[in-house]
């Protein structure tokens, strides 16, 4: 089968505030942080927003696996090979 992998730059982000689901032929993959009111920030990066990103899955895409290592969310895809069909016609005699 082919694979096939999104890797998104997450850093800030636990696994806890991912999520990541498929609804009908799309991929979603939202992040929430909760925020730190005893915290005065002078400057909120990325990833201290709140996100969403879609991806619309061909037909036959699978999801394999999701996984969160230093900051990176990959999420890995399959495409497996469709199924060989063979069938035989039958010639007719005449016109």
């Amino acid at each position: 089968p082919e694979m096939l992998r999104i890797t998104l730059a997450v850093a800030g982000f636990t696994r806890d505030q991912l999520d990541v689901t498929v609804e009908d032929s799309q991929l979603l993959i939202r992040g929430r942080q909760d925020e730190d009111k005893s915290r005065t920030y002078l400057h909120r990066g990325i990833a201290a927003r709140q996100f969403q990103r879609t991806f619309v899955l061909a037909d036959g895409i699978e999801i394999r696996n999701a996984s969160l290592d230093n900051g990176l969310l990959s999420i890995d895809l399959t495409r497996p090979e469709p199924e060989r069909l063979v069938r035989r016609i039958a010639i007719e005699e005449g016109g």
